[in-house]
């Protein structure tokens, strides 16, 4: 009985991770949405404004998605007019990124999200944020170790 209730504790904390994260972005979608943005892009256009010209392959890494799904994505920053891609010198299959005038524009009229962070948090205890970090960190590079030895099984 012990052990059933650990593996259910432990199947929550998954499913927890994942409604957490979907509720915060659908509040994030939903800031954006006046602005014709949704999450993702909202994510191209900040390391952009706040790093500077960045490497497509360098932001699918960073952003964990597939790479056909940062090119849409990409493709509609640039229709926009918010993102200009440039070929790189050594390797013309590669792409650098960089946010145009309007861009930045555009990145100075958006809303402050970080009162999504602070909905989620304030009020919990920086030690009980300390321990779910962990724990996530810990299982995230767990199956991200998995995967790189190729055992899915």
């Amino acid at each position: 009985m012990v052990e059933s209730r650990k593996s259910a504790d432990r199947d929550l904390v998954g499913a927890w991770a994942k409604r957490c994260y979907f509720a915060g972005r659908a509040v994030m979608d939903s800031v954006l949405r006046p602005y014709d943005l949704g999450s993702v892009q909202w994510y191209v256009l900040y390391q952009l404004a706040t790093v500077g010209p960045t490497m497509q392959r360098d932001l699918v890494r960073l952003l964990a998605i597939e790479r056909a799904t940062m090119t849409g994505i990409v493709a509609t920053l640039v229709r926009k007019g918010l993102v200009e891609q440039e070929a790189d010198r050594v390797d013309q299959r590669q792409k650098l990124l960089r946010i145009t005038a309007a861009g930045a524009t555009l990145w100075g009229e958006l809303p402050d999200l970080s009162f999504i962070r602070s909905v989620a948090f304030d009020g919990v205890d920086d030690a009980e944020i300390a321990v779910a970090v962990r724990v996530l960190q810990t299982a995230t590079e767990r199956l991200e170790n998995l995967l790189q030895k190729g055992t899915a099984s």
